[in-house]
């Protein structure tokens, strides 16, 4: 993450504000939903979509995924979530798809037990969706200076929505 005077936030420091988000958002007490499953790095399936014509940061990789949320009662909203970052940066070098992959599924899942475990049986799925993708966003663009994730995909990204196994 990075502070506004260009300053890189240590791991320390971010472990610690990534602590206050989950205890802010109250995931560390319980009483919220239980997650059904995990997002595997296989499921950020990226794409080049702007090519590194150059060395040194830059380029635009992306991938699609489409996170269905369910309830006991059966309603399910799907998730989109349109994931972007470099193909390089200044602070880790190349990012290549295994290491995006990874990244992103670690991100997700932080988001995903933040904010559905303080999600509770009257929260509309809609807005856990956008308050998943805001908490992504944020564990996203903290581990890959430039990474954004958004509502929409690219066109060039094939969409990948995960099965997960009822508990």
């Amino acid at each position: 993450m990075w502070l506004p005077g260009g300053e890189a936030m240590d791991a320390t420091l971010r472990a610690v504000c990534l602590g206050l988000l989950c205890w802010m958002t109250g995931c560390a007490t319980g009483t919220g939903a239980v997650v059904e499953g995990s997002l595997q790095p296989r499921h950020f399936r990226f794409v080049n979509i702007v090519e590194q014509t150059e060395p040194g940061a830059g380029g635009w990789q992306a991938a699609c995924v489409h996170v269905p949320l369910r309830r006991d009662t059966g309603e399910v909203f799907l998730c989109q979530l349109g994931v972007g970052m470099p193909l390089e940066t200044k602070r880790l070098g190349p990012i290549p798809v295994p290491l995006a992959q990874r990244i992103s599924a670690d991100c997700a899942n932080l988001a995903a037990q933040t904010v559905f475990g303080a999600a509770t049986p009257v929260t509309a799925l809609g807005l856990a969706c956008e308050d998943f993708r805001g908490t992504f966003r944020i564990a996203l663009s903290g581990a890959i200076f430039g990474s954004r994730v958004g509502s929409e995909c690219d066109d060039e990204t094939t969409p990948v929505q995960p099965r997960f196994k009822k508990p």
